[in-house]
Order: structure tokens, then C-alpha cells, then sequence
């Protein structure tokens, strides 16, 4: 994969994984949610994570320590986000919520940070082209 293309990748991912910290909020602050847990936790079925399972990364990038850092980073944030909702089906909106404020938030943090590192190593390749 040329690494314009993992540029991309690696921004969607930045703003899509983002964007799941207003998803939980608004299940833990409405008690309610469509997604399903067990499906959440699964960090092959998002767009990136079909992406980072996929076949259209080569041997040496998957084999890189940015590769192996945000794929661990990605199951983690992955299963946290899907034991948030857990907690919501549970209807228990307490731990829910500290759930997300403590151990989803370290966990969101770490892996857009490792995304944004990956991002900036990419971006530094690709201008040495």
C-alpha cells in the first residue's frame, strides 16, 4: 500500500475514533443505545479495523512497530468502548459513565495519540519520496 493511501487511512481513523466519545456519551446520558456490545468490542468490523485486518497492507508495514502499536491500541479502545455499552444494556448508567470518563477516555487518548504518530511518521516518508 503506498503511503499516501495509509496517510488516509490513518486520518479517517483519527476523526471516526473520535467521534465515539459523543456516541457513548449520549448512551450513558440516555440510558440507551443501538449497538450491540458484542459487536462493538470487535475491532475488525469498524472501517479501520477491516482495513488494519484486511489484505491491503504490505509485509514490512504490518511488521512496523506504528502497525503493532495501533493495532493493539485499536482491540483495546475497541473492547472498552464495547464494555461501555455493556453498562448501558445493563441499565447501569453509573458505571457506564465512569467507565467512560476514566478507562475509555485513557484509552481513546492513547490510541489517537499512537494514530497521530503514525500519521506524522507517514507524512515525513512520503515528503522523503
Amino acid at each position: 500500500m503506498h503511503g499516501h493511501d495509509l496517510l488516509a487511512q490513518v486520518q479517517a481513523a483519527i476523526g471516526a475514533h473520535g467521534a465515539w466519545k459523543l456516541k457513548l456519551s449520549t448512551a450513558v446520558s440516555t440510558g440507551r443505545s443501538d449497538d450491540e456490545p458484542a459487536l462493538v468490542c470487535r475491532d475488525d468490523l469498524c472501517r479501520f479495523g477491516a482495513w488494519l485486518h484486511g489484505p491491503d497492507i504490505d509485509p514490512g508495514t504490518r511488521a512496523g512497530k506504528p502497525y503493532q502499536v495501533v493495532l493493539r491500541l485499536h482491540a483495546e479502545f475497541h473492547q472498552c468502548a464495547g464494555a461501555v455499552l455493556d453498562q448501558v444494556k445493563r441499565f447501569d448508567q453509573a458505571r457506564a459513565r465512569r467507565l467512560l470518563e476514566g478507562e475509555y477516555t485513557d484509552r481513546s487518548a492513547t490510541l489517537i495519540r499512537a494514530l497521530t504518530l503514525w500519521k506524522s511518521e507517514l507524512q515525513a516518508t512520503s515528503e522523503l519520496a
